[in-house]
């Protein structure tokens, strides 16, 4: 193998149990977005546009579907002869027992073998569940000049918000000399992206000491950036100014589906200098009926739209018949919402259908206590029955057939 000045290693194993039926049978990385993506388009879209042509994507939980969307790597140019992108499941060596990844750190010390393949300088360790564009070489660069160990991307949130991050406390050169978890009182407003670039010799002795250590948790956050700030490490922090989003919930999902619509969100999705680059489906135009009222809206190929629909996305062969309104709404590829039913803020998943006359989701306007709302979720392949009744926050997870879902 040819030597690499950087590998990166992006953590696609995650359950995404805080997004609940839409991950019960795909890996969140896999979880469709923004109509025509999914959310591992944007990590690995950045390394391409970054430069990085060797990517390890380490797969653990429903791995079927995010190893068939990745195949070769062809859609982002990662279908290299020397390098493109890997993935890692965990493994048995002889003699051994296997485990799965018991933690980030250990999931790293499991594929040193791949990495140390292309023995680079430097390793970029990533998360398959953010919704961002970043140039990974600039933060590489200011690896470089700083002589750090360790550099973390940080961006900065509202203090009253920092209590629920990370943070990094660091000094007038923006150099790291103290890592608080979700501190109480937190000291600064610096929060931690989960992204970050190692020197790989100084990596692999602190993960090879990590796992001889029984009592730790093998994880990043909590054992080996810890640890090396105890051990007087230079550990650089690196400023995020750009949009970046952890789609780890329902609400940020929905939040970061609703900011595609939004020409002031920084998403920039159009911007030609920095492609997102996914596998999309070969489909026909979408087409509207006579009776369709789109207003404020993504609709993707495929689709046939004769209801009315506002403030949504759609993915690719949604169809939404006569006289159906879906409004704030996000509607995974496949599912049908039939005549007459109304969809409000709600997360439609794929291949779901919405009976005749149904409805699913309410406005917060509609709500007497605001903490009775939130939005809906209709698991994939789902059929809810014609005229039945859904109501905001409803997570279902099992045909409907009529009356009030529980």
């Amino acid at each position: 193998m040819m030597k690499k000045e950087c590998v990166a290693m992006l953590l696609a194993g995650g359950q995404g149990s805080r997004l609940k039926a839409l991950t019960a049978k795909v890996a969140k990385p896999a979880v469709p977005f923004g109509g025509k993506y999914r959310i591992i388009d944007f990590p690995l879209s950045n390394c391409v546009n970054s430069g990085i042509d060797t990517v390890g994507v380490l797969t653990q939980y429903q791995p079927l579907e995010l190893n068939g969307y990745i195949g070769n790597g062809q859609p982002w140019d990662l279908d290299r002869s020397d390098g493109g992108v890997h993935i890692l499941p965990p493994y048995v060596t002889e003699g051994e027992k296997g485990t799965w990844y018991k933690g980030t750190a250990n999931a790293i010390y499991q594929n040193m073998g791949f990495i140390q393949l292309y023995d680079p300088e430097y390793v970029v360790i990533l998360s398959g569940d953010h919704i961002y564009k970043m140039d990974y070489a600039l933060m590489l660069e200011h690896h470089k000049k700083m002589d750090a160990a360790c550099t973390i991307s940080v961006m900065e949130v509202p203090m009253e918000e920092a209590s629920r991050f990370g943070i990094m406390n660091v000094d007038e050169n923006d150099m790291v000399y103290e890592f608080e978890e979700k501190p109480k009182k937190p000291k600064s407003n610096l929060a931690s992206m989960g992204i970050y670039i190692f020197t790989w010799q100084k990596l692999r002795d602190y993960l090879i000491a990590d796992e001889a250590d029984e009592k730790s948790s093998n994880d990043f956050g909590k054992n080996i950036i810890p640890n090396m700030l105890k051990n007087g490490e230079r550990m650089a922090a690196y400023r995020f100014s750009g949009y970046w989003k952890d789609v780890g919930t329902i609400d940020s999902l929905w939040d970061a589906n609703m900011d595609m619509l939004s020409v002031h969100s920084g998403i920039g999705l159009s911007d030609p200098e920095w492609p997102i680059y996914a596998r999309t489906p070969t489909k026909p135009p979408h087409f509207t009926g006579p009776n369709a009222d789109i207003r404020h809206s993504l609709v993707t190929g495929g689709c046939e739209v004769d209801g009315e629909v506002e403030n949504s996305v759609l993915f690719h062969s949604v169809k939404v018949e006569k006289g159906a309104k879906v409004h704030y709404s996000i509607v995974m590829p496949g599912a049908v919402v039939k005549e007459g039913a109304q969809v409000e803020y709600t997360i439609v998943a794929e291949n779901a259908v919405i009976g005749a006359g149904a409805r699913v989701g309410a406005a917060p306007s509609e709500m007497e206590d605001a903490g009775d709302w939130g939005i809906a979720v209709v698991a994939e392949g789902i059929k809810v029955g014609d005229h039945a009744v859904v109501p905001a926050k409803a997570m279902v997870t099992r045909n409907v057939k009529g009356g009030a879902a529980k």
